[in-house]
């Protein structure tokens, strides 16, 4: 018998895990961690509800921490298989993989000299050496076409759009063939492809991040220039927390389109994250992964400062100079994001401008919820500064773009699982489903299991 079970990615949107179990073939999609609210982050110290020295092999749709972050962790307790992705998530995971397991390692060893934790000692979830490890156990997939996996399985890669290397995983397992979306792109996006369509499927496995919304038809790039001309006119600084890997990048594009039009003026634009900068030089390794000419990402690139040196970030955060400042992590959880927070959110002059999904619980939530301070390392720092969000930068498809790619499928699958998404947003595109296309779906609670 071929089952499902959501071990993560089920009434969130962080954590995907999908174990699928055939016989004593045991496969993992996705690896991620919990992110956001507490009582999901602390699941990140719960042990697998599957012994992960059982599972044979992971596949990896894309190198995202909700969907990543949590592989040397696996390894550390015990799996010894490969991880299967493509070429390209496979570096992008490693840039973001190394960075997780650095600052796992710093947030213990500060925790521990300060004396906060309740745990004598703090340790890490994991260290740079289990990050190390599980760079290792990758195995690239070429893109369109069949590869081996243990107990017989196959799996083939198809474009997902969303950041660099992302992918749509068609897994044929027991004389079934399931495919799982992973995070699904924009169609008509600036720099990434659009996803590919998948001709059939047995079963589907669809994220639902933005199941409940569509995202505004404005120009993006009008959006972020009316944004940034208006806080600069007020002799302000824009913050954007951006994803390191996806939105920075998108952004670096869009904010070099306005200085080509003259929209910038003498707003200077830094980069301050070198995982960002890391990951944008991946473009060059990668050509074919992304729609942006070498002359264009380049020149936009040139456009742009990055700021790799500590005391080169703290001296931005001390410079009230009108200027951008794109900085990780997207969501504010973390980062050297945090200190510009802390430096500019009190000033009304500024504004904090969040381009991608926050997750609830996160400090990026609550800026957006109307926070009136928040809390940066131990500290609380009252928010006067302006708190915008431009929706249609995001890096994943609305609810009208995940019913267009489910429509490119050829008959109908027997049922539609619905995952990555806050309760809300995955009914609604269940509803959706079920009255625009007839298809069955199901909004799959966490740990559930299902005889397909």
């Amino acid at each position: 018998m071929l089952s499902l079970t959501c071990l993560g990615g089920a009434g969130t949107v962080t954590g995907s895990k999908h174990l699928l179990a055939h016989g004593d073939t045991r496969l993992l999609v996705d690896c991620g961690l919990f992110q956001g609210l507490k009582n999901l982050r602390e699941l990140n110290w719960q042990r697998l509800q599957t012994d992960p020295a059982g599972i044979d092999a992971v596949v990896l749709t894309h190198a995202h921490l909700d969907h990543s972050g949590y592989l040397p962790r696996l390894l550390r307790d015990g799996f010894a298989g490969r991880i299967h992705a493509t070429a390209a998530t496979r570096d992008v995971a490693a840039l973001i993989l190394r960075d997780s397991a650095w600052l796992q390692e710093k947030d213990a060893e500060f925790a521990n000299r300060k004396g906060f934790s309740r745990h004598a000692p703090a340790l890490p979830l994991y260290r740079v050496s289990d990050a190390e490890r599980a760079i290792a156990a990758f195995a690239p997939a070429p893109l369109h076409r069949d590869v081996a996996l243990p107990g017989g399985a196959t799996l083939r890669l198809r474009r997902a759009g969303h950041i660099l290397g992302a992918a749509t995983a068609q897994i044929d397992l027991g004389g079934q063939r399931i495919v799982f979306s992973g995070d699904l792109g924009r169609y008509g996006d600036a720099v990434m492809p659009d996803p590919e369509p998948v001709p059939e499927a047995d079963y589907v496995v669809i994220e639902s991040t933005y199941g409940d919304r569509r995202h505004d038809p404005a120009d993006p790039v009008e959006a972020l220039g009316a944004v940034i001309e208006r806080t600069a006119a007020r002799g302000g600084t824009v913050v954007v927390p951006a994803f390191a890997v996806g939105r920075a990048q998108s952004l670096i594009h869009h904010l070099w389109l306005l200085r080509q039009a003259g929209r910038l003026h003498n707003v200077p634009v830094y980069l301050d994250s070198p995982m960002a900068t890391s990951a944008t030089e991946l473009l060059h390794a990668y050509p074919d992964d992304h729609r942006l000419a070498p002359q264009d990402y380049e020149a936009a690139c040139a456009a742009v400062t990055c700021v790799r040196d500590v005391e080169e970030s703290k001296a931005l955060s001390a410079n009230r100079y009108p200027k951008v400042i794109v900085s990780a992590s997207g969501m504010a959880t973390g980062g050297r994001v945090l200190h510009h927070i802390a430096a500019f959110a009190p000033d009304h002059r500024n504004t904090l401008l969040f381009s991608g999904f926050q997750a609830a619980g996160t400090r990026g939530r609550k800026l957006l919820d109307g926070a009136q301070e928040t809390k940066v390392y131990g500290q609380w720092v009252p928010v006067r500064a302006e708190v915008a969000e431009l929706p249609m930068l995001s890096a994943h498809a609305d609810s009208d773009e995940l019913l267009r790619w489910l429509s490119g499928f050829r008959r109908a699958p027997r049922r539609v699982f619905i995952v990555h998404g806050e309760p809300g947003a995955s009914d609604a595109l269940r509803v959706r489903i079920e009255r625009e296309l007839g298809w069955d779906a199901v909004v799959p609670r966490a740990q559930q299991a299902f005889a397909l």
